[in-house]
């Protein structure tokens, strides 16, 4: 199958440093080859992949400090995948509705996957305008806002089963791993390893539209001796910051549509106690992978009971469920649900092609 892959533009593919949409596509994007199909990856100039890149930019939008902006980049990149359009059997956004004026237009063979949060009033007449467009959600949970989109299948994001080792929670601290945000809720996590008396190491970025809450709610919690802020983490650096913690904190304050750190912990062995919001239920399984708790109360109590998790177990969970290649397999079929059903709507036009799975 001729497939490309449309990344945004904001990370490298895959990061440097943070950049969970863009770490999705890279996973997916060296499965698909590995597969032996052929693989188109449209992204910045920097990326590093066995497929066929075309670059739209030269490098990270994130990173540059020159770039002022972003969306012009993202543009030229549509205009790039449409002049090639006849290259490819489909075409996999992962841009969100920035293609769907020119995706229906053109009427070429796509899907997009829907990587970011769905409750905003603003998306609501959006999606109706553009009720038409095949979309994937990254968990059920995910869809709640929008549930009458045209969802045509969930796929959960998954690792390279060998990316990351396990460990054995043998630095005894408590980590937390992502951004430095309101809704990942970082204080909580502080707030959490001080009334345990545990250490917490933070690997965390701090974008710009961020600052302002980093030094002015964030910034005077880091004192305290037992918090560690080490700032972005590399891919390398994972495995031994998550393999050697108690446990991993995901005490997030928002509709979570996926929480890739979860199952970065999973492949590391090491529990995760996630606050029950979004996808949290769908990733964690309560009493294996991690526990899930509904306040600071019990995301306390709950440190002195993951000890009992089994961490090979926890391995185990994620060999199963979150692999790199069941995530590229379940893409696979659903390209061969939209390719079939052109396919039919070619031989009899009045069919409504739209699909409702």
């Amino acid at each position: 199958m001729r497939i490309a892959q449309v990344a945004p533009l904001y990370e490298s593919v895959p990061p440097k440093l943070y950049g969970g949409t863009e770490r999705v596509v890279s996973y997916l994007t060296e499965e698909l080859v590995e597969m032996g199909h052929e693989v188109t990856l449209f992204a910045t100039g920097d990326s590093q992949t066995v497929a066929r890149l075309i670059p739209c930019c030269p490098s990270s939008l994130r990173l540059n400090r020159n770039c002022v902006d972003q969306l012009a980049h993202h543009y030229v990149m549509l205009e790039e995948v449409m002049e090639r359009a006849e290259e490819f059997d489909i075409v996999h956004f992962h841009v969100d509705y920035l293609h769907f004026p020119l995706s229906r237009v053109s009427g070429l063979p796509h899907i997009t996957t829907l990587h970011g949060r769905l409750d905003l009033p603003d998306l609501v007449p959006l999606y109706h305008k553009y009720r038409d467009m095949p979309v994937v959600s990254i968990s059920q949970g995910q869809r709640k806002p929008l549930c009458w989109a045209n969802w045509i299948g969930n796929v959960y994001h998954g690792l390279p089963a060998d990316r990351l080792s396990p460990g054995d929670g043998s630095g005894k601290y408590l980590a937390f791993l992502g951004r430095i945000c309101p809704e990942k809720r970082v204080d909580r996590a502080i707030q959490i390893a001080l009334q345990a008396d545990m250490p917490l190491k933070i690997a965390a970025k701090v974008d710009r539209m961020d600052r302002e809450y980093y030094e002015c709610k964030i910034k005077s919690m880091l004192a305290n001796p037992s918090i560690e802020y080490i700032g972005e983490i590399a891919e390398h650096q994972k495995a031994d910051f998550l393999g050697k913690a108690y446990a991993h904190l995901f005490p997030i304050d928002w509709p979570e549509p996926f929480g890739l750190s979860m199952i970065e912990a999973m492949a590391c062995g090491t529990p995760t106690i996630a606050f029950n919001r979004g996808s949290v239920p769908e990733v964690i399984t309560d009493g294996l992978s991690g526990l899930i708790v509904n306040n600071m109360l019990e995301a306390v109590n709950a440190l002195a009971r993951v000890s009992t998790l089994n961490r090979a177990a926890c391995r185990q969970e994620f060999e199963k469920r979150f692999t790199a290649s069941r995530m590229a397999q379940d893409y696979v079929e659903l390209y061969e649900t939209i390719l079939g059903a052109k396919a039919l709507s070619a031989e009899t036009p009045e069919t409504d092609s739209c699909l409702t799975l």
